[in-house]
């Protein structure tokens, strides 16, 4: 795997060594990065289910400030830790052990402006992730990938890709009636 674009571009980053996780292609995360490219720099990203780190380092490389990744599985967190020194971005990035379904439930609106989340494919898990992020919007741009045979509720922008989908939420603006003038003066 190599980050696609940015400062870092062309850096080899290394997979978690476990059959079980699958790696965002470089393509599909070169469109999903190109669809937020306007909203990375300087942005607070948070990476779900984070395995390698590949997204959130894409983002870093792109012009995030800062990284929060947040991973469960043992042999994740060692090629994460090892990309994050590799890449010396450790100034940007912190890492959370455990489940990320878990850590988003404890977070508040807003915490991070950009969340990615690469949750294991037919378990359910991009849509109570989609579930949350509609019932308390934990960032201002939820970007899922799932399979296109896992549809995830409430309106968002649908990407496919192959047997790749990405669906990507907004959080709407929120109008605030003091700073607008009145209809009926």
């Amino acid at each position: 795997m190599r980050i696609v674009s940015g400062r870092w571009r062309g850096r080899i980053i290394s997979a978690p060594a476990d059959c079980r996780v699958r790696p965002t292609a470089d393509r599909v995360r070169e469109s999903w990065m190109s669809i937020l490219q306007y909203e990375l720099p300087g942005s607070r990203v948070l990476d779900l289910f984070a395995g390698s780190g590949a997204l959130g380092l894409e983002a870093l490389s792109r012009g995030a400030a800062r990284a929060d990744f947040v991973e469960l599985s043992r042999r994740s967190l060692i090629a994460l830790r090892r990309n994050i020194a590799a890449l010396d971005a450790g100034e940007a990035s912190v890492i959370h052990q455990g489940d990320a379904v878990r850590f988003v439930e404890r977070l508040s609106a807003g915490a991070f402006d950009l969340a990615f989340a690469d949750p294991p494919y037919d378990m359910g898990l991009a849509e109570r992730l989609a579930a949350r992020w509609h019932a308390v919007p934990f960032a201002t741009v939820l970007a899922v990938e799932h399979s296109i045979r896992e549809p995830l509720s409430g309106a968002g922008d649908l990407r496919r890709y192959g047997d790749t989908a990405i669906t990507i939420f907004r959080r709407a603006a929120l109008r605030d009636s003091r700073a607008l003038p009145d209809p009926a003066t």
